[in-house]
């Protein structure tokens, strides 16, 4: 039986993960910032750890782990040193653990990153080209980070390779598209209140095309990517090969909530001069944009196919 570590583990991603790994019959150890109730599974275990950053001391935590899934980060802050907070959590925290996992004996380390590590959208590439395949995010591009947060991951990324090439430590990067699933949060939970309104919404001349993952999706992946050889020193971008455009996922989310839907044409450059005097450009253009993610390279490497459809997923994040 494999032994693992998840940091992270009571997090959306890290909840699903641990529970469907001891049900798989591995022997898991959680570490989770404060030892709140947790459901008790059998071969499951939490470890308080606090704070994730340069002085977090793991050492003792990961002795006889085989393998380690690093979960935990930061992705939204209101604190004003924003930039320190990021880099201290997701950069310097993530290069902390794996080091301490070296010493400790980890084979191998599974890191969460984003798409975002490639950019911010792909719709300029979409609106240029005629081949959808040639408008996609793949796992060669030369990464292109724009902001803080997908910044600080790529330094991480980087710092775990340079581990690697002088530890041996194996390393499996996923740069991750948005993850959606039952107790998500953000922007996915936020749309979901926002439809079951019923308030008419101005997004019906939207037409763009965005990459997800279904937390089911995510986790078989993760499962996987734990004893595949073929995953080893690898950054693999993952989706569930199904995109959709806004008004598609809008819909799919009021067909599960049994809420009538209404979308209405708007000028798509109002909604951006509108968003930009509400302070909501980055909102507005998550909506808008498209943002692609080609997965061809993973489901080839680890013969790996998504085992539930975007409708499915969706199924099953509403259901109560």
């Amino acid at each position: 039986m494999k032994k693992i570590c998840v940091t992270g583990a009571n997090g959306f991603i890290g909840q699903s993960l641990c529970k469907a790994l001891s049900n798989s019959g591995y022997f898991v150890r959680g570490f989770v910032r404060t030892l709140n109730t947790f459901p008790k599974l059998r071969n499951l275990e939490y470890v308080k750890v606090g704070n994730i950053d340069l002085n977090t001391n793991w050492e003792n935590s990961l002795f006889s782990f085989d393998c380690l899934i690093h979960c935990a980060g930061i992705a939204n802050t209101t604190k004003k040193d924003d930039k320190d907070i990021y880099n201290s959590v997701n950069f310097e925290g993530t290069k902390n653990l794996a080091e301490q996992a070296v010493k400790a004996g980890v084979r191998r380390f599974i890191f969460l990153s984003t798409i975002k590590v490639n950019g911010e959208s792909t719709s300029e590439i979409f609106n240029k080209k005629e081949n959808l395949k040639e408008s996609k995010f793949i796992y060669s591009d030369i990464p292109n980070p724009q902001d803080i947060y997908s910044i600080s991951k790529y330094r991480a990324e980087k710092a775990l390779w340079e581990i690697s090439y002088k530890n041996g430590l194996e390393i499996v990067i996923l740069r991750l598209p948005l993850v959606y699933g039952k107790f998500v949060k953000g922007n996915i939970e936020r749309l979901i209140k926002l439809i079951k309104t019923g308030v008419p919404l101005p997004l019906g001349l939207i037409n763009n095309q965005r990459s997800f993952i279904g937390i089911d999706n995510l986790i078989d992946l993760l499962i996987k990517c734990i004893h595949h050889s073929d995953a080893a020193n690898k950054t693999f971008l993952v989706s569930d090969g199904e995109d959709l455009s806004t008004p598609e996922l809008l819909n799919k989310i009021a067909f599960e909530v049994n809420q009538p839907l209404t979308l209405f044409p708007f000028p798509v450059l109002l909604l951006k001069f509108f968003s930009r005097i509400f302070g909501k450009k980055n909102e507005m253009n998550r909506l808008l944009n498209s943002l692609q993610v080609d997965n061809s390279y993973v489901c080839e490497t680890l013969n790996w196919t998504p085992i539930v459809s975007v409708s499915e997923g969706f199924k099953r994040m509403i259901k109560n």
